[in-house]
């Protein structure tokens, strides 16, 4: 099951805030649709949520369901002075978890076992900021266009859809505070317009006395518990022995990773990450180990989808895990353009 911490992460697991907040220019998205309420464009439209999740503070009850009727949730809260992001995201389903965020740095608290994970990550962006690059082609690979106004979780909130131009990602529906800007809720489609997965405040309080302080506090308070880091250490794909014989339409490289080994593997794990600006795909490839590595599979567990299978060449074997919240198409695009080049 896809745990609101994931999808957070999408807030603190898979991504934080901090110095790579997206900028998108004012000419990156269409503006061939008549908004509601103004004459703000979808370029202003995407800016203000961008801002609003980098300025607003904010507490609440954030739940994640999916078409298959899993559900989780978690209580978030988020503090920010347009620089500095901190957030605290409590589990409230599943075994116990707390997740402090500081920018790029996340620390996780595992009470049942006593454990804190710590690490550096770097963003990518995340929920409620929808926006994964700087050099965005959303335009191209996405049509956008605003459907009318709901109330969610007490507040007014204006709704746009971003609909795929192609198969190789899922479509979008966000739901957008009228006020601020912030997104409070994100419906993710099928190529039919169905929900896959949606991921909304129940309960919300915008401007709430947040303080950083504190959350820096909580979050560095480790007492009683063993501390485990593992951070991962930036590289390149090239540097790797990796390439993509093709590169899969919209989506490109955000950054390359070496992972320590996990699991009771002997290698570091490489990650790359794509992003076509609103969905993100990361490639895990590690040495291949018969006694742990399964035959190929595909999962689905709401919008995010995983492929795995096996990579031989005369170097050697490989073992390549393919992750995102994109159709299983866009996955095996990725895995069959994966080449070994070392």
């Amino acid at each position: 099951m896809k745990t609101v911490l994931a999808q957070l992460a999408l807030l603190a697991c898979v991504a934080g805030a901090g110095a790579a907040w997206a900028q998108v220019p004012a000419a990156a998205v269409p503006s061939n649709t008549t908004p509601t309420g103004g004459e703000r464009s979808i370029s202003d439209w995407l800016m203000r949520m961008h801002e609003a999740s980098r300025r607003r503070t904010y507490m609440g009850t954030f739940v994640v369901s999916s078409a298959a009727g899993n559900l989780s949730s978690a209580r978030i809260w988020h503090a920010c002075d347009g620089v500095q992001q901190m957030e605290r995201v409590e589990s409230l389903t599943g075994a116990p978890r707390s997740t402090f965020r500081r920018n790029d740095h996340v620390v996780t608290f595992l009470p049942d076992s006593k454990v804190v994970h710590t690490e550096r990550r770097e963003s990518l962006g995340l929920f409620p900021s929808l926006l994964k690059s700087s050099e965005t082609t959303i335009p191209e690979f996405y049509a956008a266009q605003v459907t009318g106004s709901e109330r969610v979780a007490g507040f007014d909130a204006d709704i746009v859809q971003l609909n795929p131009r192609d198969n190789l990602r899922f479509g979008y529906r966000i739901w957008s505070e009228k006020k601020s800007g912030l997104v409070v809720k994100l419906q993710t489609l099928d190529a039919d317009g169905q929900v896959i997965e949606q991921a909304a405040f129940s309960e919300l309080q915008l401007d709430a006395p947040v303080k950083m302080d504190k959350l820096a506090q909580m979050m560095a308070n480790t007492d009683g518990y063993k501390v485990h880091r593992a951070d991962p250490v930036k590289t390149t794909a090239e540097a790797q022995g990796w390439v993509l014989k093709t590169p899969v339409a919209g989506f490109k490289s955000m950054g390359c990773y070496k992972r320590p080994p996990a699991g009771g593997g002997r290698d570091d794990t490489v990650q790359w990450i794509f992003s076509d600006g609103l969905a993100s795909v990361s490639l895990f490839v590690q040495a291949y180990d018969r006694q742990r590595h399964a035959q190929e599979l595909m999962l689905s567990m709401g919008a995010t989808q995983t492929l795995a299978r096996r990579l031989a060449d005369k170097g050697g074997d490989w073992w390549l895990t393919v992750v995102g919240e994109v159709p299983p198409q866009t996955l095996k695009a990725f895995a069959q353009s994966l080449e070994r080049r070392k």
